[in-house]
């Protein structure tokens, strides 16, 4: 079925985005005019089922010491950005992924808890001693956190709000919740139009993308208040310059002597400044 209208805010009128989804070309890439919500034509590949059997990673064999070796300098940017937070804290990972992250958590947090869906990663939990839930609705209906954190999760969910609502009432009365999203606006899709970039961030499973104020607003309808939206840019000067020049990711491996420690903070520094750095984190409270 296809969409008619933004989920957002009920607009019916929006344009079609440069680029194409890498993994189904039958989909198309809309923007709202109203609102700036980008979004997928139809959302019918993503059915019951999907992520729990491995969806997002089709028939490829699960190779969690890859995984964990991909995710590892955001699990540790997430873990330095919470600490403080984290003495005597409940907290929940809801899309957890291989539970790297979790583990970081063990020993300084009260509590630790996941949900992921993949099945294929029961074993590895076990074995961890991780307690991952498969879906919200297997958490006990009695439960309360004090920190809830949805990594690059919410742009996967076909219905965000109702899911934002669910977890709303997980969350103790002066709990929060942080998000960590791809921006819409990143400078590679809007202020250097690259389309090779286009071609690679457009996939089947990123079912929306946001940027600063559509994030807000969605999860305001959710009976959330914001605290802050930060721009982050997790890929360096390198990166964007071998994009433009290869048409190719891993130029912050291949031209990685262009990079400093200096220029890289300048360079984030001014895309945020834009609001075009490739990632968001926002936190939010309950609203009053």
């Amino acid at each position: 079925m296809n969409i008619t209208q933004c989920y957002l805010c009920g607009h019916k009128k929006f344009h079609q985005r440069e680029g194409s989804v890498r993994d189904n070309p039958e989909l198309r890439i809309y923007e709202c005019r109203e609102c700036g919500l980008v979004f997928l034509s139809s959302f019918d590949h993503v059915a019951d089922g999907f992520y729990e059997g491995s969806g997002m990673h089709a028939d490829a064999p699960l190779d969690i010491a890859s995984w964990i070796k991909e995710t590892e300098k955001d699990d540790a940017r997430r873990y330095e950005f919470i600490k403080p937070l984290l003495p005597g804290c409940s907290l929940l990972d809801f899309g957890c992924g291989t539970g790297n992250f979790l583990l970081k958590m063990t020993g300084d947090a009260a509590l630790v808890h996941g949900v992921e869906p993949e099945k294929r990663l029961g074993t590895h939990f076990e074995e961890h001693g991780l307690t991952v839930f498969p879906g919200l609705a297997d958490i006990p209906p009695d439960s309360k956190y004090d920190l809830i954190t949805m990594f690059h999760v919410l742009e996967h969910l076909p219905d965000p709000i109702k899911t934002l609502i669910h977890i709303k009432r997980l969350i103790k009365k002066t709990g929060r919740l942080v998000i960590e999203v791809p921006n819409a606006a990143d400078a590679l899709l809007t202020l250097y139009n690259s389309v090779a970039f286009s071609r690679f961030t457009y996939w089947s499973c990123h079912l929306y993308l946001f940027n600063a104020q559509t994030l807000e607003t969605l999860c305001s309808n959710a009976g959330f208040q914001v605290e802050y939206i930060q721009q982050v840019q997790r890929y360096p000067l390198s990166n964007h310059l071998y994009w433009l020049a290869k048409e190719a990711p891993g130029g912050h491996f291949h031209w990685n002597f262009l990079d400093s420690e200096k220029l890289n903070a300048e360079y984030a520094a001014t895309l945020g400044r834009l609001g075009r750095c490739d990632t968001i984190v926002a936190g939010f409270s309950l609203a009053d």
